[in-house]
């Protein structure tokens, strides 16, 4: 519990505006109390494998979480896998290249095609 603490305090300090905590499903009604207790909006996703995550933070960030219908982090879109690792505060530019490569995007770049003009491939 002392990681989910630290999420909190991080989040009221404005360092995070959504926090993703995953967990054992026993100790689910605790985390809940601790979010309600302090008035956290948050949204619970359980798991197949006895755990489930928990999307907590500003009621905006979960409100875009429950935009996306309730589904497994697996099941994202690729536009949603991105939107969520912005939110979470993960590098922009990781999370282009991981953006880039979930949809295919071809990397062979023609830097021949001119002073300022990029061709892709």
């Amino acid at each position: 519990m002392k990681i989910i603490c630290h999420h909190i305090y991080e989040l009221n300090k404005g360092l995070r505006d959504l926090v993703l905590y995953t967990a054992d499903i026993q100790k689910l009604s605790e985390v809940e109390k601790k979010l309600q207790t302090r008035k956290i909006d948050y949204e619970v996703q359980i798991l197949k494998d006895k755990n489930f995550n928990v999307f907590f933070g500003e009621k905006r960030c979960v409100d875009v979480i429950r935009s996306f219908g309730g589904k497994l982090l697996n099941e994202y879109t690729n536009e949603q896998d991105f939107i969520l690792g912005i939110m979470l505060g993960y590098s922009r530019a990781k999370q282009c290249e991981r953006y880039l490569e979930r949809i295919g995007f071809n990397k062979n770049y023609d830097l021949s095609a001119g002073d300022n003009v990029v061709r892709f491939g």
